[in-house]
């Protein structure tokens, strides 16, 4: 099944093949793509759609003398495959080796670890500098996606580029797609470029100083062989604007290239998942009923996301019904907050969605924007937990101390269903503060909690005595579980105490903990550096608690397994027991 592709030892062996054993060579590796991703899941629609293209690269370039630079570096399976990795697609025992994005730890031909959008043309931009610096005379390649274009960062790279009198290649994989559709003016000038053949002078690359070349059959190797022949070696910056098909190649993944952007584990001949996706109404249902409802009763409201209608699970058919209400900012959430501190600002009641690994890169406009200015804007993450995403560039453990120290800015950290609720609904609707929700990482569970957030203490969940256990957001069923361990093995009830709020502390209520505690224990699914439970140290800091916070390491965890890390840090509910022996 995969005669050629296992000759492949790297991209020497790749310019030994001729144009028929090219075409053979594509369909092997689809076929080692649907191997590893019936399997284990993955970036589906970029990779298949990107097949013939890394195939052509490979073929006119010198690879790693000659360097790409994937954007997102999503797309990149193929590329792995033709630099010697492919066992990481047609042997299962080989698909741990393998990362869902370049790492230079895997291969001489990777240059970056990549997870994130809009980035390529800028580093890439960096590899171009220090050649010119050195005197020396490879081709550096950037590789970006249409959808991966309205983001800030590549928009600044292109800007940059047409200055440059250098050798310098942008591949932009144009498939008419980013994980949902695109939205932008841009999106306009490469449609026009498109239906024109690339002769359309409304051409975007052109303006920024750019050359350019339009080749319509990305999905053809001979054709793409011939393009990027004619722009190797050249002396100046210049656009390749290729067309190809997301999801190439299985007719599930190109008639809803949306879906199939990235897939969990399935079934080939049905294109259904073979794993369980956990019960129907988990916390997504709730936020997308949640949007619907409160759309058709507020004319205010305003759902806004970079690119992220996934990140809550809004179908395209739900997007439709909300109309004017919803808007898509193109991958940049720089513009997501700013905006939404605008509607705020006038009137409107904003919600932004997105992952919290993203939101990352609207630090400043988050402090600035928003808090300084204290608009009531309302931003729900997704991901952020411990379990959540594990690739390391994906990792939402860092949000917490990332953004519980912005002045202004409230961090709620519900633990159960409905105070998940009660707090996105308090939070629309209020006008005092910016504020932002973590979606719990665990499974839905149910509990009486508060209704008004107003002036948000800490709420005792179970008084005791001894030792005080402050268990934040989706720890809080580990808090549970170590309040009724305590109980069987010392024989009294700890108190249980739910922060509900990461970006405060409630002074009054940790001063009357003094009187019958001795030792506080605090659970956060986060890095302890920065994060809430050292916010509760320093509390102490100066008096005779003792305190003990359990939380991640300020590391870049990768590809981990939850469980396991849990226990290589020493916080099950055993290994926490034994400790409290040591204290107590």
């Amino acid at each position: 099944m995969y005669e050629l592709l296992q000759t492949i030892s790297g991209p020497e062996d790749v310019k030994k093949l001729s144009i028929d054993q090219l075409h053979t060579l594509s369909t092997e590796m689809r076929e080692a793509l649907f191997n590893r991703l019936t399997k284990i899941g993955g970036h589906f629609g970029p990779n298949f759609g990107m097949v013939e293209a890394e195939i052509a690269m490979h073929y006119v370039f010198d690879s790693p003398k000659d360097k790409f630079v994937f954007d997102v570096s999503h797309q990149a399976y193929p590329h792995k495959m033709l630099t010697g990795r492919w066992q990481g697609y047609v042997d299962d025992a080989h698909f741990v080796e393998d990362s869902g994005y370049t790492n230079p730890n895997e291969s001489e031909h990777d240059f970056f670890n990549v997870g994130h959008t809009s980035t390529s043309i800028t580093l890439a931009l960096g590899l171009a500098k220090a050649r010119d610096l050195k005197g020396t005379e490879e081709n550096i390649v950037a590789v970006i996606g249409d959808g991966s274009l309205s983001g800030g960062q590549a928009m600044a790279g292109l800007n940059v580029a047409g200055e440059m009198h250098s050798n310098f290649i942008i591949l932009v994989n144009d498939n008419e797609m980013a994980i949902a559709e695109t939205h932008g003016g841009l999106y306009k000038s490469l449609q026009d470029l498109r239906i024109s053949k690339g002769t359309s002078p409304n051409n975007i690359f052109k303006t920024l100083g750019l050359d350019y070349i339009y080749e319509e059959n990305g999905n053809d190797v001979e054709s793409m062989i011939a393009v990027l022949t004619k722009v190797k070696d050249i002396d100046h910056p210049i656009v390749v604007h290729i067309h190809t098909q997301k999801g190439k190649g299985y007719a599930f993944a190109e008639q809803n290239k949306e879906a199939w952007h990235w897939c969990m584990p399935f079934d080939r001949k049905t294109g259904l998942p073979t794993v369980d996706f956990g019960p129907e109404e988990n916390y997504l249902t709730l936020t997308q009923n949640y949007i619907l409802d409160k759309a058709k009763m507020d004319p205010e409201f305003i759902v806004i996301t970079p690119a992220m209608p996934g990140a809550i699970g809004l179908q395209p058919e739900q997007r439709a019904q909300l109309k004017d209400q919803y808007l898509d900012t193109g991958i940049s959430e720089e513009a997501a907050v700013s905006i939404a501190s605008g509607v705020a600002r006038n009137g409107g009641k904003p919600l932004v969605i997105t992952n919290m690994t993203f939101l990352q890169r609207a630090y400043d406009q988050i402090s600035q924007d928003i808090c300084i200015n204290n608009s009531p804007v309302t931003m729900v993450m997704n991901f952020s937990s411990f379990d959540g995403l594990t690739d390391v560039t994906h990792l939402g453990i860092f949000g917490l101390s990332t953004f519980i120290n912005i002045p202004n800015l409230v961090v709620l950290a519900p633990t159960c269903q409905e105070e998940y609720q009660t707090m996105l609904d308090w939070s629309v609707n209020q006008t005092e503060d910016p504020i932002l929700i973590l979606i719990p990482g665990n499974g839905l569970t149910h509990r009486a909690v508060d209704t008004n957030y107003v002036d948000l203490k800490y709420r005792i969940e179970q008084q005791g005595e001894k030792i005080a256990i402050l268990a934040l957001g989706d720890f809080y069923q580990k808090g549970q579980e170590l309040a009724q361990a305590i109980e069987n093995e010392f024989g009294f009830q700890p108190t249980l105490i739910n922060p509900r709020i990461a970006s405060s502390v409630d002074e009054d209520l940790l001063e009357n903990l003094q009187i019958n505690h001795e030792l506080i224990i605090t659970l956060e699914d986060g890095v302890l550096d920065g994060g809430f439970g050292e916010k509760i140290s320093r509390f102490y800091g100066a008096k005779p608690m003792k305190v003990k916070n359990y939380g991640l390491q300020k590391v870049f965890y990768d590809r981990y397994d939850p469980a396991k890390l849990l226990e290589e840090l020493g916080m099950t509910t055993p290994q926490i027991i034994e400790e409290i022996k040591q204290m107590i």
